[in-house]
C-alpha cells in the first residue's frame, strides 16, 4: 500500500493509517490472515471456564472455536464443529456433566476432544462400525495457550513459540507474574465499542487525551506525569509516575502484591500487548482486556476487563467518534503529534513494513 508511506516516517512527519485501514474490507481478510490467523491472538479468558467440565464457543472471524476446561484443570481449544457433518456442537456456554455431544447424530466426544461414541452408525443398535475409525476422529485441536489468564490461539499453527514472543513484556513485568483470580460477575464487565478494532488498541497506547476525556483522573495522574513505552515491537503504551487512587468513598484499598520494588509505590503501567490484548499493572492490581474481532471490518469489538467492584478504569472514551468519523471515505489520516502521539501504532506486527515510528 502507497499510503503506508507517509506513515513509516518518523514521528515528526507521520501521518495516521489511511483511512482503508480502517473501513475497507479487503483490508480488514489482510489483516485477519496476516495478524489474527498467522500469528497469536486472545479470543477469551481462564475465568470463561471456570471449572471442568466448561465450554465457552467463541466466533473468532467466522471461525467456531471452543475453550474447555479439561478434568485435569487445563483449558484446551478446539474447532466447535462434530467430526462428522461439521455441526456446530455448542451454540452457548455451559457447565457439563457428560460428554461433549453433537445435538444432529449424537456423537460424543470427552474433554481432550476424543471421540468416545457413534450412535446408531453401523445401522439401528449398532454402536461401531470398523470403517469409522474413532482414534482418527478427534475434534481438531487448536494452538493454544493461557497466559496471565489470557487464553491465546494461533489458527495458522505456525507462529513462533508463544513463549519467544512475550517474554519482552514477561520480563518487563516480571514482579506481577503472580496467579490472577477471577472474581466472578463482580469483577468482569463488558461493552461493545462501535470502532475498529485498531482505535480501541490505539487510543490504550497514549494518555494525551487524558485532560479532555478523563479530567478526574487527570487531577492526580496528569498528563505530564505519563511517559510513553515504545520498547518492543510486540507491546507499546503507557504509564504514570504517580497513579495512587482513592479506590472508593471510604478510602478502601486492595492489598498490595507481594515483591514488588520501590517503583510500584506510585507507579502504573498500561501496554496493549498486540494485537488485541490490552495489559494493565498497578501496585493492587491488574486489569486485562480482549477484543473479540468480528468477521466484518472489526466495527464492533467485545472488550471483557478483569476487575473490581469498585475499581475506575480508563473506559474507552471517544472511540464513538472515532469510529464513525473512520467510515467516512473522504476523511483522511491527521498529521501524528510528535510528543504524545509518540506512543501511536505506525505499523502492525504480521506486516512487513519496517518498524513502527516513535521516540
Amino acid at each position: 500500500m502507497d499510503d503506508l508511506v507517509s506513515v513509516l516516517q518518523l514521528i515528526e512527519k507521520a501521518h495516521g493509517l489511511p483511512n482503508a485501514c480502517y473501513i475497507d474490507t479487503d483490508m480488514h481478510a489482510k489483516e485477519a490472515d496476516a495478524i489474527f490467523k498467522q500469528g497469536w491472538a486472545a479470543i477469551g479468558f481462564g475465568c470463561d471456564v471456570p471449572k471442568p467440565g466448561c465450554v465457552y464457543p467463541i466466533d473468532m472471524l467466522g471461525i467456531p472455536l471452543l475453550m474447555v476446561r479439561t478434568k485435569n484443570d487445563e483449558v484446551h481449544v478446539f474447532e466447535n464443529v462434530c467430526r462428522h457433518r461439521g455441526m456446530i456442537l455448542v451454540e452457548e456456554p455451559a457447565q457439563l456433566n457428560g460428554p461433549i455431544t453433537c445435538p444432529y447424530h449424537a456423537w460424543s466426544y470427552d474433554l481432550e476432544g476424543h471421540l468416545k461414541a457413534t450412535p446408531h452408525v453401523g445401522g439401528p443398535n449398532i454402536h461401531k462400525d470398523e470403517t469409522v475409525i474413532c482414534e482418527s476422529l478427534s475434534l481438531n485441536r487448536v494452538r493454544s495457550v493461557v497466559w496471565r489468564d489470557v487464553v491465546f490461539v494461533n489458527l495458522s499453527g505456525t507462529a513462533a513459540p508463544f513463549d519467544m514472543i512475550a517474554h519482552p513484556l514477561r520480563d518487563r513485568w516480571s514482579e506481577f507474574e503472580k496467579p490472577i483470580f477471577g472474581g466472578g460477575a463482580d469483577s468482569m464487565f463488558s461493552l461493545e465499542v462501535d470502532c475498529n478494532w485498531k482505535l480501541a488498541v490505539e487510543n490504550y497506547c497514549e494518555a494525551y487525551h487524558l485532560p479532555f476525556i478523563h479530567p478526574g483522573l487527570n487531577s492526580y495522574s496528569r498528563l505530564e506525569d505519563h511517559y510513553n513505552i515504545l520498547d518492543e515491537e510486540i507491546y507499546a503504551g503507557q504509564g504514570s509516575y504517580v497513579y495512587k487512587p482513592q479506590l472508593d468513598e471510604d478510602g478502601r484499598c486492595f492489598p498490595v502484591f507481594e515483591g514488588l520494588t520501590d517503583k510500584w509505590d506510585t507507579a502504573a503501567e498500561y501496554c496493549a500487548f498486540f494485537p488485541n490484548v490490552l495489559f494493565g499493572v498497578e501496585q493492587k492490581e491488574t486489569s486485562i482486556s480482549t477484543a473479540r474481532i468480528r468477521l466484518a471490518p472489526g466495527m464492533r469489538a467485545h472488550t471483557y476487563l478483569p476487575r473490581r467492584p469498585w475499581q475506575s478504569t480508563c473506559c474507552v472514551c471517544a472511540l464513538q467518534r472515532s469510529g464513525a468519523r473512520r467510515r467516512l471515505p473522504h476523511v483522511k489520516p491527521g498529521q501524528a503529534a510528535p510528543v504524545q502521539g509518540a506512543s501511536r501504532t505506525h505499523t502492525w506486527p504480521g506486516r512487513q513494513t519496517g518498524r513502527r515510528a516513535g521516540r
